[in-house]
């Protein structure tokens, strides 16, 4: 039998808090209780927002609360070209285009076209989709574009790759029962995969991610549910073996909302500061 593997994989770009201690103590609890294995992956693609001194900070709040992995650590920065191949793949089989709209310019096609930007078709997160347009452009129109140094990121033509799959797809949920939930990517329509300095992007980084440790249970938080979508396409047309999913419920603040590190929500630091201890937490986040 297949020992199960689970991973645990936050950014460096903020400080971790109680919905990440959620998640990271919930990877291993499964995981001892299956006599799993339990990794940690550093998702650090955007070399902007992402930072060593977060990246310590991060390590420090894992081993306050307890957390176990085996070692080395893997750091998406360093497997940059792992990703361009799979990059080179999809471009390779007609998959991939370079998308030039900005986000003000999706905008404006939306409002007027049709019956306007209210009627404008929307992702699962509520993103304008990306239009058409970019799809029509010949070969030498692309590449004057990119010579002229016009910004563009690499979308995944969505039509084409529907095409390009004989039957449809969907994914093996844990949880609250098991089940098999339909996969609908093109509720996405055309995602970004790549970026102009970036040979990859979230949606990509974590299927080949996945695939090379060899992960076999994706536990993570229901924010990610409608993306699985996108990371089964994704897994077919790489024939990869997809892992069994368990998207967990959110820890939640006062008003509702899921807690974020762009709102600077409490951190698992500032509460280690005041005093709370590791065995706290546990009782905080329901476990």
């Amino acid at each position: 039998m297949t020992v199960p593997v689970f991973r645990f994989a936050p950014s460096p770009n903020g400080y971790l808090h109680l919905g990440h201690a959620y998640s990271a103590l919930l990877n291993q609890k499964m995981a001892r209780e299956s006599g799993g294995r339990l990794l940690l992956r550093v998702e650090d693609i955007d070399r902007e927002r992402c930072s060593p001194e977060l990246d310590a900070a991060m390590l420090q709040d894992l081993r306050w609360l307890g957390i176990t992995f085996e070692e080395p650590v893997r750091r998406q920065s360093e497997h940059f070209p792992v990703y361009q191949q799979a990059l080179q793949r999809l471009t390779d089989m007609g998959f991939v285009y370079p998308a030039f709209l900005s986000r003000g310019e999706v905008r404006r096609i939306a409002e007027t076209t049709g019956g306007g930007i209210q009627h404008w078709p929307r992702d699962p997160d509520g993103a304008l989709l990306y239009p058409p347009n970019d799809r029509k452009l010949s070969q030498d129109e692309r590449t004057r574009r990119i010579e002229d140094g016009s910004p563009y990121a690499l979308r995944l033509d969505m039509e084409r790759a529907l095409a390009a799959i004989p039957a449809p797809l969907s994914w093996h949920e844990e949880g609250a029962g098991e089940s098999s939930v339909e996969a609908r990517p093109q509720d996405w329509g055309d995602v970004i995969i790549a970026r102009k300095d970036v040979p990859t992007s979230y949606h990509l980084s974590v299927v080949i991610d996945d695939a090379a440790q060899g992960v076999t249970h994706v536990v993570r938080g229901r924010d990610l549910f409608q993306s699985t979508s996108v990371h089964r396409i994704l897994q077919h047309l790489l024939e990869i073996e997809p892992p069994v999913y368990h998207h967990h419920a959110l820890i939640l603040d006062r008003d509702g909302e899921k807690l974020s590190k762009s709102r600077k929500d409490t951190s698992l630091r500032e509460l280690r500061q005041a005093g709370v201890t590791g065995q706290q937490i546990f009782a905080m986040v329901g476990l």
